[in-house]
């Protein structure tokens, strides 16, 4: 971590006044989250976790020996109808966190043995979150945050984790705008999320991974093929190679199977075939990149 406690401090503070009107994330729904109006992201201004504790089923740059130290931040920016965490994401399951706990919560996962804090779902919740790290700053904290978020992101309130985020692991779900909004309920979703992915690369650069196979520092992309190419894969990887890095680090996932609402979608009604995600692989080789997760 190289940002001081009182820099954290001052970053959250600055955080703090995006959230009511709510500003953190491209939505913009303007609630009054610091009086206990819900967002749009059903969360209102106090921390709430799902669960935490190492986890070993992420990338193994990210798992070592010892696990991703994971945070599970409840409630979510997006509405994806085939969300794989509908019940943290979309009912909100955990309870609320003050700064204190929460602090205690990340000195706990370094004194576990972690290898990283690993924030999932963090995007509503970054004021809650960079105010914690700022007490566990104080106590000692030293591990690298990795912000492992759905791709929507406003570039504002990026450019405020400047420093303080060391691994960005967003998702880019889609390269289709329509698709997007009719699946996720994201506008724009293309355009904004590349501008964070943009944003993302300047402050970190391409992954940087120590001799013992763990990631340090720079941009992990995570892209969810999804059945009948829905995802929009060839535009997904083409932005990353012509337009970020062909040395971007990459994950072709191929895990899709349907979950939450996406028996209402025909083409959402079935897994990814092994041919799918195949052609996809072979669609982000074409293009030049080159460094692929597992």
């Amino acid at each position: 971590m190289r940002i001081s406690a009182h820099e954290a401090r001052t970053r959250a503070d600055r955080l703090f006044h995006f959230v009511s009107p709510c500003r953190l994330c491209p939505h913009r729904c303007g609630a009054d989250r610091q009086a206990g109006e819900m967002g749009r992201c059903g969360i209102d201004a106090v921390a709430r976790i799902a669960s935490f504790g190492p986890h070993f089923g992420e990338e193994s740059i990210l798992v070592g020996e010892k696990g991703s130290g994971t945070v599970f931040f409840s409630g979510c920016n997006l509405d994806c109808s085939f969300c794989q965490n509908w019940g943290i994401s979309h009912q909100r399951e955990g309870v609320e966190r003050t700064e204190q706990e929460l602090a205690d919560v990340y000195l706990r996962l370094q004194e576990m043995g972690c290898h990283n804090l690993n924030l999932v779902t963090p995007t509503h919740q970054a004021h809650a979150i960079v105010g914690a790290l700022a007490v566990a700053l104080e106590r000692g904290f030293d591990l690298p945050v990795v912000w492992n978020c759905g791709g929507y992101e406003s570039v504002e309130v990026l450019r405020i984790l400047d420093g303080v985020v060391d691994v960005y692991m967003p998702d880019v779900k889609y390269g289709d705008d329509c698709m997007a909004e009719r699946l996720s309920g994201a506008p724009a979703y293309v355009r904004v999320s590349q501008a964070a992915i943009r944003e993302m690369h300047r402050q970190v650069g391409d992954l940087e991974i120590t001799a013992d196979g763990i990631a340090q520092r720079g941009l992990l992309v995570r892209h969810l093929v999804l059945p009948e190419g829905l995802a929009g894969t060839g535009v997904v990887v083409r932005f990353l190679a012509e337009e970020v890095s062909r040395d971007t680090y990459v994950n072709i996932m191929g895990q899709y199977h349907p979950c939450f609402r996406a028996d209402e979608i025909p083409e959402l009604r079935r897994e990814v075939t092994v041919d799918e995600h195949a052609k996809a692989l072979a669609l982000a080789r074409r293009v030049g990149l080159h460094r692929f997760a597992l």
